[in-house]
């Protein structure tokens, strides 16, 4: 009889962890996967300040897959040549990071820019912001238009 007992106390306990490292496995989130949205200039720096608040509140770098897709007025905010210094700094801080800058191929064409005349770290949305905000969700992506 006590051989059965301990055999049961053993298994209960056994069980008993492999229910609690189940139990940890449910509760670890998988990786964020966020689109950001930025069309207003005055917005910028409030839309950087955010993605710095989700790298930070989400374990710090590569611990989210971010992207900003900038379109419109906002993208003015980042040409090389009259951006802002706080947000030149703050980008490249969130590039650095492993956030994803992508700028409307449409938008350049209508503000006579090419990529070089970028901060540094963008790629171009070559089908037009609105599509590849739409591709990311599609995808998985979040959608933020803080």
């Amino acid at each position: 009889m006590e051989r059965r007992s301990l055999m049961q106390a053993g298994l209960a306990s056994l069980f008993g962890m492999i229910g609690v490292g189940g139990a940890q496995a449910a509760t670890e989130s998988p990786r964020q996967r966020v689109a950001y949205h930025l069309a207003d200039q005055d917005r910028a720096l409030f839309v950087l300040g955010n993605l710095q608040n989700h790298v930070d509140g989400t374990g710090g770098p590569g611990r989210a897959d971010i992207r900003l897709v900038i379109h419109g007025p906002g993208l003015r905010a980042f040409h090389a040549i009259s951006a802002d210094q706080t947000i030149s700094a703050l980008a490249e801080r969130l590039m650095k990071a492993g956030v994803g800058f992508e700028a409307c191929a449409n938008t350049m064409k209508a503000q006579g820019v090419k990529l070089d005349d970028l901060l540094p770290g963008f790629a171009v949305a070559e089908k037009g912001g609105v599509v590849r905000l739409t591709e990311l969700q599609q995808s998985g992506y979040a959608y933020l238009r803080p």
